[in-house]
């Protein structure tokens, strides 16, 4: 009788993750690792994401760190100039890092939506166009950009997130159409309430308590739900590329 060794489906895969201190990146970072892919993990807390490569190595995989803020052109082009050192080459890029700062219209702070278009929109473009030249290099890739119901849905008190989030769909249909003569392809992830800490940083407090609200009346999405959503996509044969994916707690009407 034969016997065959059982290969992990990204084994040697290079996986860029933005925003894996926590929530859905931290969860994406597992999961691809759990694949066999290496991942690079990047976010600006460094003491965050040394305990997540722990646990990755832990677990038999294997992980770097990146300090950087993707919301700077300088930090992300230094990090796709390590990348290119180390490696010569990306296979996967996941964009998770955002921020979500409710407030009425009336009532925003401009800094909030300036922080918004800076890190959930700007950040996402730069890291696309960065990771453009690593991966033609290589023959292809994949770009996973996660977006949000609110990409889909704009509902009151979320005007600048909703915009943010329109914006990470529209780039990303327009980024495929551009790449996929050269075998890249593009993924976006629109979920719709998840348990992270995203609320945690909404500035309003009438805003930061009807989120809590909203979430404890539900069974909302764990990050682990995005994260199989990510593994799903990476994980199909390169002929197929699942271009959206949206994902609501099953109690959650709009």
């Amino acid at each position: 009788m034969s016997t065959s060794i059982r290969i992990s489906a990204l084994e040697g895969k290079i996986a860029l993750i933005g925003g894996a201190s926590s929530g859905i990146g931290e969860a994406a970072a597992l999961g691809l690792a759990a694949q066999g892919a290496r991942v690079v993990l990047a976010a600006r807390r460094v003491e965050r994401l040394e305990g997540l490569r722990r646990r990755v190595m832990e677990a038999g995989g294997q992980a770097v760190v990146v300090a950087a803020d993707l919301s700077r052109k300088g930090d992300v082009e230094a990090m796709f100039g390590q990348i290119a050192g180390q490696f010569g080459r990306l296979d996967i890029l996941v964009n998770s890092a955002g921020v979500m700062l409710l407030a009425p219209i009336a009532q925003a702070d401009e800094a909030d939506w300036r922080r918004m278009i800076e890190i959930n929109l700007f950040g996402l473009m730069l890291a696309c166009k960065e990771a453009l030249p690593l991966m033609k290099r290589g023959g292809g890739g994949h770009i996973i950009n996660i977006a949000s119901l609110a990409g889909r849905v704009a509902n009151p008190n979320a005007s600048a997130y909703a915009a943010t989030k329109f914006g990470v769909v529209g780039f990303s249909e327009s980024l495929r159409r551009e790449v996929f003569a050269d075998n890249i392809r593009v993924t976006v992830i629109e979920p719709g309430l998840v348990a992270t800490e995203l609320g945690d940083h909404i500035t309003n407090a009438a805003m930061k308590a009807n989120l809590a609200q909203r979430t404890a009346a539900l069974d909302p999405l764990q990050a682990e739900d995005i994260a199989a959503a990510i593994v799903y996509a990476a994980t199909q044969p390169m002929r197929v590329n699942v271009n959206e994916i949206l994902l609501r707690p099953t109690g959650q009407e709009r």
